[in-house]
């Protein structure tokens, strides 16, 4: 069975303002809120990427996951994350559930650098949700002027 996500059409507008919850201001000026009912999807992998001469070094934020359930692939200047949220099936005789608002399921993102990656150096470790990715920038031999003659 496959998992099913409702699309929001107001999650995207929460990134431009992320500490403003998007359906409550809209709630306010009469909008219908039918989108309150539907679960509003998987979350996103949220991602920090620096450079310097070297090397890229990305952080994602990824929290809940074990970290052998975490794919990293790198083809060129693509680099592909995934994971898998795994619900825990723990209970005490005679608990039931009220109330489940937290996702379970696959994560996925993707994303293109400006340079090709060196895959063969990269390394990536997973400590208290994050990611941390060092992707060394593969060179492409060096440049030479060429003479104008």
């Amino acid at each position: 069975m496959s998992n099913l996500t409702h699309w929001n059409p107001f999650k995207s507008l929460s990134r431009f303002h992320p500490g403003m919850d998007i359906e409550n201001y809209l709630r306010g000026f009469g909008a219908p809120t039918i989108w309150t009912n539907f679960e509003t999807g998987a979350p996103d992998i949220r991602l920090d990427i620096n450079e310097d001469d070297k090397a890229y070094r990305v952080k994602a934020e990824i929290p809940g996951v074990d970290k052998k359930d975490i794919d990293v692939s790198v083809d060129g200047n693509q680099v592909a994350i995934s994971a898998e949220i795994k619900r825990e099936s723990k209970k005490k005789d005679g608990e039931k559930e009220v109330c489940s608002e937290r996702y379970y399921g696959q994560v996925y993102r993707s994303f293109s650098l400006p340079t090709d990656v060196d895959s063969a150096k990269a390394e990536a470790r997973y400590e208290n949700g994050v990611l941390t990715m060092t992707l060394p920038k593969k060179s492409n031999g060096a440049s030479q002027k060429i003479a104008v003659g």
